[in-house]
C-alpha cells in the first residue's frame, strides 16, 4: 500500500524508480508497468532486506536506472500474533528486528557509502517510514513498537552523520493508514477514529504518506536534520 503509493508519486515527480519487494510477483510488476506508462524508467528488484548479503545486489539493480539519489525504507512487518507482551516469542521479536530495524539500518549504511563514494550536487536523501508507535504504546504489539523506535533513532543518527555531505535523512511516522497490514483491524480503528481518537476523522491513505515522501525526496525540507513528520491525522496531538 504505502510502498506502491510512494513509488507512483515519485514517478509523477520525475523520478525513475526501482521497486523492491521480498519476492517477484505480478503485483510488483504491475507497479513497474504503471510507472512506465508515466514515461519514467522502472525496475522490479526482488530481495529480502533482512538478508544483508542481498543489499549490494538490490542497489546494483537499482543503479541500472541511473545514479542513485533516493532510498525509501518502507519494508516492514507487523507482529506474528497480537497478544500479551509477556507471551511474545523470540521468533516474532527477531522477525520485527531483522526486517524493520537491522535490515533497514544496514541498507542505509550500504546506500550511504555509495553516496559518499560519488559526490553529487543533486539533492540526495534517505527516507524511512517508521510508525506512530515510535512513541504511542501498543502493548499487544510490543516487539513492533520496539523495532520502530529503534529505526527512528537510526534516522537521527544517519542524519547527523551525513549532514556535512548534503544528504538529507528523514522519517515519516504514519498513523492509521488503510493498507493490507491494517486490514484485519480496520473496523476497530475506524470506530476509534469516529470516536475522536484522531483530529481528522478519517483513516489515512497511502497517498497521504506518499506526498510527504515526495516532498522530502525533492529537497523541499532544507535546514532539517532527521526530523520526523507525523502523518497521523493528529493522532499524537496533545489535546485537553
Amino acid at each position: 500500500g504505502i510502498g506502491k503509493a510512494i513509488a507512483l508519486k515519485l514517478a509523477t515527480e520525475g523520478f525513475d524508480v526501482a521497486v523492491n519487494d521480498v519476492a517477484a510477483s505480478d503485483e510488483l510488476e504491475g507497479v513497474v508497468a504503471s510507472i512506465r506508462t508515466m514515461g519514467r524508467k522502472a525496475r522490479a528488484v526482488a530481495g529480502d532486506i533482512s538478508d544483508t548479503s542481498s543489499h549490494a545486489h538490490i542497489l546494483d539493480e537499482a543503479a541500472l536506472l541511473g545514479p542513485l539519489t533516493t532510498l525509501v525504507n518502507n519494508a516492514g512487518v507487523g507482529v506474528m500474533s497480537r497478544g500479551d507482551m509477556l507471551e511474545v516469542t523470540e521468533e516474532s521479536y527477531d522477525r520485527c528486528q531483522n526486517i524493520n530495524t537491522r535490515g533497514t539500518f544496514f541498507l542505509c549504511q550500504a546506500f550511504a557509502k555509495r553516496m559518499l563514494a560519488a559526490p553529487s550536487a543533486q539533492h540526495r536523501s534517505i527516507i524511512t517510514i517508521s510508525s506512530s508507535n515510535v512513541t504511542a504504546l501498543s502493548i499487544s504489539r510490543s516487539e513492533y513498537c520496539i523495532s520502530k523506535a529503534a529505526v527512528s533513532m537510526a534516522t537521527k543518527l544517519f542524519a547527523a552523520r551525513l549532514s556535512d555531505h548534503g544528504i538529507g535523512v528523514y522519517e515519516i511516522q504514519p498513523g492509521f493508514i488503510e493498507t493490507d497490514m491494517t486490514a484485519p483491524v480496520l473496523e476497530k480503528y475506524q470506530g476509534l477514529i469516529d470516536g475522536g481518537l484522531t483530529v481528522i476523522k478519517r483513516m489515512g491513505q497511502p497517498e497521504d504518506v506518499a506526498r510527504v515522501a515526495a516532498t522530502m525526496a525533492l529537497g523541499f525540507l532544507p535546514y532539517t536534520v532527521g526530523q520526523a513528520v507525523q502523518v497521523d491525522g493528529g493522532l499524537l496531538s496533545v489535546r485537553y
